[in-house]
């Protein structure tokens, strides 16, 4: 079988409808052969791998554990959904502490088992905070390391496509940036609607608010009409970021980067970015004062988040991070 790579790919929080997801989504889309299935929830991981076997991918390695040393041994690529999982009436925030020391954890396996990875995917809540632990307890480079962020334009571009009635992949240039939470900056300055200018439909004002908000609260939503959190899509995005990663197609969705410049500071925040087999590449996002205000106040919105784990000491104050990751 022509898979992308024969490196291991480890799905972290596999026995999950996220992991068992992406499990899935890497095998049909022939990643690797190699695929490692890592959960501390043995029945609902031996499940899994049950799945993946009656799906009988050719040429298919699936290996699976409870050990982390196990799981990390040779690893290159990891994509994390190994956090406690956002229900009906929590924010993305909510989840701040508890999983920020799960990513603690799983930063020092990093570092203990596998240093030489390539490239890590970290997708649960609050990821911009998750993905930041990660990358400084596990030493690893800030371009080999991105959060989930897609979700939030993707759901926008559903939401612009549904208003206008038009097939969603001709709804261009319409993101957000910033934090993948409440705090979050939509950009539809530029957007284009099957190649006219958004700004030239008669969309009030009202109306455009309701869909900004609707943006914002899409997970929500997905919540109250499935009475769980969403899977499919963060599976599939995460998965295309990890493909890229391994010298497929480039994934040109927002990510979450880690940003140090001269106008945001030790974050990992959603920017205009492109993941490829060299990491993850970011440029200044480019708005009205109004978009570009409010990506300041969702950055804001970070280092308060940020300056919270610090306080509770899962990571260092800022001044000291070079010395836990010589990388940043």
């Amino acid at each position: 079988m022509n898979y992308l790579t024969n490196e291991k790919l480890v799905i972290v929080g596999a026995a999950g409808m996220i992991g068992s997801n992406m499990a899935q989504t890497a095998l049909m889309l022939k990643l690797t052969p190699n695929v490692c299935l890592y959960d501390v929830y043995e029945p609902g991981l031996r499940g899994v791998v049950a799945e993946m076997n009656h799906c009988a991918f050719e040429g298919a390695n699936i290996t699976w554990t409870t050990d982390p040393a196990v799981a990390y041994k040779d690893a290159k690529y990891i994509i994390s959904s190994g956090g406690a999982p956002r229900k009906e009436g929590m924010t993305r925030e909510d989840l701040l502490k508890g999983n920020c020391q799960i990513a603690e954890d799983f930063g020092k396996d990093v570092k203990k088992y596998c240093p030489d990875v390539k490239h890590i995917v970290v997708i649960f809540n609050p990821a911009d905070l998750t993905g930041l632990v990660v990358l400084l307890h596990s030493g690893v480079k800030p371009e080999c390391v991105t959060t989930l962020a897609a979700l939030d334009s993707t759901r926008l571009q559903e939401a612009l496509a549904l208003e206008f009635g038009v097939p969603q992949y001709k709804v261009t240039n319409a993101y957000t940036y910033g934090g993948h939470g409440e705090a979050m900056a939509v950009f539809a300055s530029n957007a284009m609607i099957d190649g006219a200018p958004l700004s030239s439909k008669n969309l009030s004002a009202e109306r455009w608010a309701e869909i900004k908000q609707n943006t914002i609260q899409g997970g929500s939503n997905i919540i109250k009409l499935r009475g769980r959190s969403s899977f499919q899509s963060p599976a599939y995005n995460a998965v295309k970021m990890i493909e890229a990663a391994m010298g497929g197609t480039p994934f040109h969705w927002p990510a979450g980067c880690y940003v140090n410049n001269a106008q945001f500071q030790h974050v990992m925040m959603a920017m205009p970015s492109v993941i490829d087999a060299t990491g993850a590449h970011f440029a200044d996002p480019a708005g009205t004062a109004e978009e570009m205000a409010d990506l300041q106040a969702s950055y804001e919105h970070l280092c308060k988040m940020r300056d919270e784990i610090i306080d509770l000491g899962i990571i260092p104050p800022t001044s000291e991070w070079k010395k836990c990751n010589p990388n940043l």
